[in-house]
């Protein structure tokens, strides 16, 4: 759908402006909240005077889900329905529902009703006080146990490592500007650092405490696989968002780490060689019968790997600069000439 019928499916008074919002709701197995989801979503927008755009993304369901969100979509203009093949993962899911937004406001949601759609005049609240990305923070989670500590452990290491101090990083309920989209590419499971993402490009974002229901449809499509993709992500984002543009600075930190460290026990046992041999000591170092000697030469290796594989990367680097910049503009005066 273009944006011009988009809108044309609105009705709006002239006099009034009313804004554009959109939402992506990645589908996997939830045919039986998609109709009261929908129901309580227009709900919403339709008592806050929005423009509504409702993109449901089927990734691969094997129930009913798929001809109950066709359905929707041909009985309301502003719902649309797209339906994968296969499973993808929701990161694909939500970058096919990102290019089909037309609104200048998107926002994220579950299927499983589990997320609120009476929170959404808050998302939009906080955007209007300047904010650029708002995320949900589930503080009192329905979920068990074993889902809830690890995802806590997982939020405080993004936190720590990335410096975007957020409680809940992986809470499907977001609120975004459109524009981000243009500047953050989704694939494998990179859904959940979009804020990190957005904040290293200078976004600002925030987050805002949602309710958060207990599942009462379906079942959890999230195992442990879940949290091993998770912290192997949080590596690429540390990476992308620290050293894209200097990644020496990471990996021949390392580099010269077991070079000094390698270094200093070479350092020790050619002296303590030196020192019995000029002692006349009956007690000769022979270094190949040391276990230290080889643990060092490992180190010198691992040193000049680490060292030439920066250097590589630098060049990577450098042939591609400019095909993804490294900056943001959020404004430019006087404007650019078309």
């Amino acid at each position: 759908m273009s944006e011009n019928e988009y809108l044309n499916t609105q009705t709006t008074p002239a006099s009034e402006e009313r804004r554009n919002v959109s939402f992506v709701i990645p589908t996997l197995n939830e045919q039986d909240s998609l109709e009261e989801l929908h129901g309580r979503i227009r709900e919403q927008c339709d008592s806050a005077g929005l423009n509504c755009q409702i993109v449901f993304v089927d990734d691969g369901s094997t129930d009913r889900s798929w001809s109950i969100i066709e359905k929707l979509s041909e009985e309301d203009p502003g719902t649309e329905a797209i339906r994968f093949r296969r499973n993808f993962g929701k990161a694909a899911a939500l970058s096919a529902g990102f290019e089909a937004c037309c609104g200048e406001i998107v926002i994220t949601m579950d299927a499983d009703l589990q997320d609120d759609p009476d929170e959404i005049p808050r998302f939009l609240a906080q955007l209007d006080q300047g904010l650029d990305v708002v995320s949900g923070w589930k503080r009192v989670r329905h979920d068990p146990w074993h889902k809830v500590f690890p995802s806590r452990v997982f939020n405080w290491l993004v936190s720590t490592l990335t410096g975007v101090a957020l409680h809940d990083h992986n809470c499907g309920f977001k609120a975004y500007r459109r524009e981000i989209f243009d500047e953050v590419e989704l694939y494998g499971e990179r859904h959940r650092f979009v804020p990190v993402l957005a904040a290293s490009r200078g976004w600002e974002v925030g987050e805002i405490e949602v309710e958060h229901h207990a599942r009462r449809f379906g079942q959890s499509k999230y195992g442990v696989s879940r949290l091993i993709k998770g912290f192997l992500d949080l590596l690429t984002i540390y990476m992308l968002t620290g050293y894209s543009g200097r990644p020496l600075h990471l990996i021949g930190a390392a580099g010269m780490l077991f070079f000094a460290i390698g270094g200093i026990g070479m350092t020790y046992l050619s002296a303590m060689w030196v020192i019995t041999r000029l002692s006349h000591s009956m007690h000769d170092i022979h270094l190949h019968e040391t276990a230290i000697f080889y643990y060092c030469i490992t180190a010198l290796l691992l040193g000049a790997q680490f060292l030439l594989a920066g250097l590589l990367a630098e060049l990577i680097v450098s042939r591609t600069h400019g095909m993804n910049d490294s900056y943001s503009i959020a404004q430019r005066v006087p404007a650019e000439k078309t």
